[in-house]
């Protein structure tokens, strides 16, 4: 999905008032609280619609989060007027970014040979907290073509530690040795 600098600058926006007044976790709630809404079909068409008047939208939306924070309220009338609406879920994508990161939170994508147990993914977790310095929460997915170990991704961060890795890199040193 291409993403809009304009979602970044709202999200950032929003982020330092929520700060400000101190309602990081109200604006979590109901933005979401709204993402999971904007994933029922036909929701985000709905929203993107200009046939849709923007009261319609905006009942909607009341509707969906109930008596939002003020300020949230504010930000989604000031989209639906500029028609930016559609911009929502990478706002709210950008807005928990901001938040984890002044929570110290990060997110691993974890890429196994096998299906990692629950107690395994805690483990997991553990070790890159140490390296990030960070808590680190863990996605964990399966791909039998690592071969075994495992290869991890936060944010622009990649830790690959799988055999497949290690076999190919023992496989240049032999060749570059017999040369």
């Amino acid at each position: 999905m291409l993403r809009e600098p304009a979602a970044k600058r709202y999200a950032q926006a929003a982020f330092e008032l929520a700060r400000e007044k101190g309602d990081l976790d109200a604006w979590q709630r109901d933005l979401g609280t709204l993402a999971t809404a904007l994933q029922a079909p036909g929701a985000a068409v709905f929203l993107a619609s200009r046939q849709v008047p923007d009261e319609a939208k905006q009942d909607a939306l009341r509707r969906i989060i109930g008596e939002p924070a003020p300020l949230v309220w504010n930000l989604l009338r000031l989209l639906t007027e500029r028609n930016r609406l559609p911009l929502l879920p990478q706002i709210i994508e950008a807005y928990q970014s901001l938040v984890d990161e002044e929570r110290g939170i990060a997110h691993a994508q974890v890429i196994t040979a096998v299906p990692v147990s629950d107690e395994e993914r805690s483990a997991i977790a553990r070790r890159l907290s140490e390296l990030t310095g960070k808590q680190v929460q863990v996605e964990a997915h399966q791909d039998p073509e690592i071969l075994g170990g495992l290869v991890a991704r936060i944010g622009d961060q990649l830790i690959d530690g799988s055999t497949r890795t290690k076999l190919t890199a023992l496989k240049r040193q032999l060749e570059g040795s017999t040369r």
